[in-house]
């Protein structure tokens, strides 16, 4: 029997139950896709604490509500309008966010993340740190952020620079919607089982050990589209964006169809974003996890302090028409010295998580 977590109205943006020995979180807003605010973190937050100290409670499971998908990311709308009253506001969800993403990583208990349909930008923070990431046949993962004039974020570019080869530099630039078997190559997920077994895996998940239920519903995952791509790595090596891209345009192998596409995605994209991600991952390389998410907080605190992150917003959701008005408008026009100043340090403003490494 399902038993609803006390002091949490039934109509809340996410959801807390437990049901036998398994504690489920269930994102509520379908309409939207699961999109993630502020109070859904904070909520998150405050229920995985008191579950990992709940002996009743064996593991978690996190689901999106509706068919549409686990969650779409972060509610760029309220961030767009908080952006036009100064920012404040997203640079707290963000220290709220970032230490979840954090908890998950480090969490005492099985973490089940059902990556069903939609999992893009802070769906994958609330996912992909888990210990039990589950994909299926619906799901489409990406880090888009550069496609709005922002970086992937959320541990996004620790996971992106451990994927093979460079695949990792691919999705970031691109910004591309990924399967569930590219979400396993790259090292986002762990298990895929087909959508129409989702139901059955979580109900057994009630009474049973994860790695039990796992055993009987996991299935092999497809080949991904992105295994033994050689031109990805021909062409995404070394720290200079505008190189890449005319490597990409330039590529004359086998997959140069693919190669032209990927050139003209990261040309679409704002150069700064492409120029400051590219960065990221190529810094980010032998972090922690922590140090990842302090690093990244530094980044977008100084784009929500620039043009391109809502301009990017602008014209992609706000009044969707498509034509971003990026300034600099041309990789060429971003210096080095531009990159450099998105890693300044922040001073008094400054992410600190490593006190939260233990705090579960």
């Amino acid at each position: 029997m399902a038993a609803m977590v006390p002091g949490r109205p039934a109509s809340a943006e996410v959801l807390f139950e437990r049901r036998g020995r398994l504690g489920v979180v269930t994102l509520n807003r379908p309409r939207a896709v699961n999109a993630l605010t502020a109070g859904m973190a904070s909520a998150m937050l405050e229920q995985l604490r008191l579950w990992a100290d709940d002996d009743a409670v064996a593991a978690v499971l996190v689901r999106g509500a509706g068919d549409r998908g686990l969650c779409a990311g972060g509610d760029i709308v309220a961030i767009y309008r908080d952006m036009l009253d100064g920012g404040n506001a997203t640079a707290a969800f963000w220290a709220e966010e970032y230490t979840l993403n954090l908890l998950i990583s480090n969490y005492p208990k099985p973490y089940v993340a059902l990556m069903d349909g939609l999992v893009l930008g802070g769906g994958v923070g609330i996912s992909a740190h888990g210990s039990v990431r589950i994909v299926t046949e619906r799901t489409r993962l990406g880090m888009p952020e550069t496609t709005i004039g922002f970086v992937p974020d959320v541990g996004g570019t620790l996971l992106l620079s451990r994927a093979p080869g460079k695949t990792g530099t691919h999705a970031a630039l691109t910004g591309a919607h990924l399967s569930g078997a590219d979400a396993v190559f790259l090292g986002f997920a762990d298990f895929f089982i087909p959508s129409s077994k989702l139901a059955n895996f979580a109900a057994a998940l009630e009474h049973e050990a994860v790695e039990a239920a796992v055993a009987r519903f996991a299935e092999a995952a497809p080949p991904s589209g992105l295994a033994g791509q050689d031109w990805i790595d021909t062409c995404y090596t070394g720290n200079d964006a505008g190189e890449i891209v005319r490597r990409l345009r330039a590529f004359d192998g086998q997959g140069r169809e693919e190669a032209a596409k990927a050139a003209e995605a990261i040309a679409a994209k704002s150069p700064t974003a492409v120029k400051v991600a590219l960065e990221s991952l190529r810094r980010v390389k032998g972090l922690t996890l922590e140090k990842a998410l302090e690093q990244e907080y530094r980044v977008g605190l100084r784009f929500l302090a620039g043009s391109d992150f809502r301009e990017g917003i602008r014209a992609q959701v706000v009044d969707k028409d498509y034509s971003p008005r990026w300034q600099p408008a041309t990789l060429a026009e971003v210096s080095d010295e531009d990159v450099e100043s998105y890693f300044a340090p922040l001073g008094n403003r400054e992410l600190r998580l490593s006190k939260e490494h233990n705090n579960v």
